[in-house]
């Protein structure tokens, strides 16, 4: 079975094992040439709870600083918080140091322009060019900036969030409501904007220590402990993050997992009730988006994977809402970017105005089932398997090859494969109206793809 790459660079920006491949060195010499990138001026540097975040933090400031750059530090933040702070201040760009859902033995740079969006792919290969070329823009030493700080790094964000919501009618209901934000970003900040919107709260794994008590994917097996801490609360909701606070997955008040798919869901049905228009996501997100846009009249555009696709094709298209059905809710009236803290006061908001519970919002959603899996996959032949496989299965659907290969049948089942931006691994993701299709489909093609790998 083939090693997986402890060193991943590309659109995602560079992830890896910290002390393998990803070292200081690396790091401040990614620094530099962002700023050559960019430019002199002011940068935001923000990170998550990983230990290894300090580290690297400060090797970013040192490459910053080489090139000229003013690094605007705001310490532990959640990733949507640094992307809006950019888009509204007079940053030129940012670093988010964070390997988002990886294990804690990971970290990554993940590079921020001046938008406020991570770079597309076209400017992360310009970066690279840089990088490899090593053509730095050093300045003399009379020209080095200096190491700001910014104490208050989701400012500009709740405010956006608070100005977009209805606080009142949510404050109205006094929910109570349980978050678990694996000791992540979302432990130093999620409370308080939860409270902004009068819930009472309790949170479990909100210690902002880095040493992460489950997987920081909030799949639903992920969760277990935020479900029993809803049950034994008596609460209206559970709200899951991953380390970097972009990404939501919902418990309901029974203590029951949603599924993270089902977070896009909810929030495009409550946007489209309000203000119709497009609706941009991924190639992998639930086609429970299409049957509610459907509902409303509305088009959706699918895109590549990648979080910079979709905000790209929000704003080309003028999209009202998007997102990724990996818990990734996209809303542009605040910013164009996964945001799990729009994301919680959407379902709040909709619990408030409809006077129901999440059970009962989820019931009334097309009943479809997914089915994710992963197979380890050498990098170096991921291009070459996908041929096999399009030639493969051209006739078997209808077939889209926007980003790997996606086979939509005729009984509206679907199956999508590609190689993982930031993993040595094939994913394969299957969804269906019939259980036992969701799952033959995920077995028949994971064992075609473990045979060529």
């Amino acid at each position: 079975m083939p090693r997986r790459s402890s060193l991943k660079v590309g659109i995602s920006g560079v992830r890896g094992i910290v002390g393998e491949l990803l070292t200081p060195q690396l790091v401040t010499t990614f620094a530099e040439a962002f700023g050559t990138f960019v430019g002199p001026g002011p940068v935001v540097v923000g990170r998550d709870t990983r230990l290894s975040g300090e580290m690297m933090k400060n090797a970013v400031f040192a490459g910053l600083l080489a090139v000229g750059c003013r690094p605007i530090d705001v310490g532990i933040s959640p990733v949507p918080s640094i992307l809006i702070k950019t888009n509204r201040t007079d940053a030129i760009g940012a670093i988010a140091i964070t390997a988002s859902h990886n294990p804690v033995q990971w970290n990554a740079l993940k590079f921020v322009g001046r938008n406020g969006l991570f770079l597309n792919r076209y400017e992360a290969q310009e970066l690279l060019d840089i990088y490899h070329q090593s053509e730095f823009s050093l300045v003399e030493t009379d020209a080095y900036k200096w190491v700001d700080r910014d104490d208050d790094p989701t400012r500009e964000h709740f405010s956006a969030l608070l100005e977009y919501l209805d606080v009142d009618a949510i404050r109205e209901r006094n929910f109570k409501v349980v978050y678990d934000s694996c000791n992540g970003a979302g432990s130093l900040f999620t409370s308080g904007f939860l409270e902004m919107l009068g819930c009472q709260t309790e949170g479990v794994n909100n210690v902002p220590d880095g040493l992460f008590p489950r997987n920081p994917e909030p799949k639903a097996e992920n969760i277990s402990e935020l479900c029993e801490a809803v049950k034994a609360e008596k609460a209206d909701v559970g709200f899951a993050q991953d380390a970097d606070a972009d990404r939501l997955a919902i418990v309901d008040e029974k203590g029951r997992p949603i599924g993270e798919e089902l977070s896009i869901a909810l929030a495009v049905k409550h946007v489209l009730s309000r203000n119709r228009g497009p609706v941009a996501v991924n190639l992998s997100t639930t086609a429970i988006v299409d049957h509610i846009a459907a509902e409303f009249d509305c088009p959706v555009i699918r895109t590549r994977i990648g979080e910079v696709n979709v905000a790209e094709a929000m704003i080309t298209n003028c999209a009202v809402i998007g997102g990724e059905g990996n818990g990734g809710v996209m809303v542009p009236a605040v910013h164009p970017c996964r945001d799990s803290f729009i994301g919680m006061g959407i379902v709040l908001q909709c619990l408030a105005e409809q006077g129901k519970t999440v059970s009962e919002l989820v019931a009334e959603l097309p009943r479809y089932v997914m089915v994710k899996k992963t197979v380890e996959c050498s990098t170096e032949i991921a291009h070459s398997i996908m041929t096999v496989l399009r030639k493969r299965h051209t006739d078997a659907g209808q077939v889209d090859t926007t980003d790997g290969l996606k086979i939509t049948y005729p009984d509206r089942s679907w199956v999508h494969i590609r190689p993982s931006n930031t993993e040595a691994v094939m994913r394969l993701t299957v969804e269906s109206p019939s259980p036992e299709k969701a799952r033959e489909l995920a077995d028949q093609f994971a064992q075609e793809i473990s045979s060529l790998c």
